[in-house]
């Protein structure tokens, strides 16, 4: 009997072979947010990355974040790189508004500040592991702290979907593998398979007015996974760790 996971699996080694088979090759990344501290969720996913073999990034929350995680860090695959979440993973937005920690609710100055410090703490924790790359919380910022944050020696940035698009230091991620307003669970097979159908053939004949062969990204948060969620990402990198179509780079080749 055929199960969800299994269609699932089918559906993207269907589209994968699409792509080869249009000479396109796609270039898939991996970032999990809010790392603050060593746990066994954590634990659990960079194992899956090494079982596979994968590069990850881990959007790390400054404030937060602890030397206990510097220290685990230390002897992590080569594949794990560190990239920084905001500053405190803090809503600032009045009641009524989605949450965002990068607004237009502060002056930029402000923000930048505690931007600057968060960047200084990860470089510290983490010496060459750091990627001075900003990923705002709830993937929110506002305009002129995005431009501004050169200021700052954060050059990279990377939000989801369609967000900031148009700076050209932005890489995007697509695939979030949570349903977050349905009990912050896995996102479930069928959601999954249009999403990654969706992404993959955009990629295969643009139709956004421009040559849309942007990384696919993969989104996770490894504080919220269940099985289910577990589960999936062994689906989606069994059939994607060694397809024709696909490529894995170093995370910091992205943002060079």
């Amino acid at each position: 009997m055929t199960t969800e996971a299994d269609a699932f699996s089918a559906a993207l080694r269907d589209r994968l072979d699409a792509a080869r088979d249009a000479g396109v090759t796609i270039d898939l990344w991996w970032r999990d947010d809010d790392a603050i501290e060593p746990s066994e969720a954590l634990d659990t996913l960079l194992a899956t990355a090494d079982r596979f073999d994968v590069p990850i990034a881990l959007a790390v929350i400054p404030e937060p974040a602890t030397q206990a995680l510097g220290t685990r860090l230390e002897n992590a695959s080569d594949n794990v790189t560190v990239l920084q979440h905001g500053f405190a993973h803090r809503n600032h937005a009045p009641q009524g508004e989605k949450a965002s920690e990068l607004g237009i609710h502060r002056p930029a100055g402000l923000v930048l500040d505690e931007l600057l410090h968060g960047r200084r703490k990860l470089e510290t924790l983490f010496g060459h592991r750091f990627l001075p790359v900003l990923t705002p919380p709830w993937n929110r910022i506002c305009d002129e702290v995005a431009l501004r944050r050169d200021e700052i020696g954060l050059t990279g940035l990377s939000t989801f979907a369609f967000m900031h698009a148009d700076d050209p230091d932005c890489v995007n991620t697509h695939i979030d593998v949570i349903d977050w307003k349905g009990g912050r669970r896995f996102a479930g097979h069928a959601k999954m398979t249009a999403i990654v159908t969706e992404e993959i053939d955009q990629r295969i004949k643009p139709s956004r007015g421009r040559m849309d062969r942007e990384p696919l990204g993969l989104l996770t948060h490894h504080l919220d996974h269940d099985d289910d969620t577990r589960a999936f990402l062994d689906t989606f990198l069994s059939v994607a760790v060694d397809h024709p179509a696909v490529r894995w780079p170093a995370v910091g080749s992205l943002f060079s």
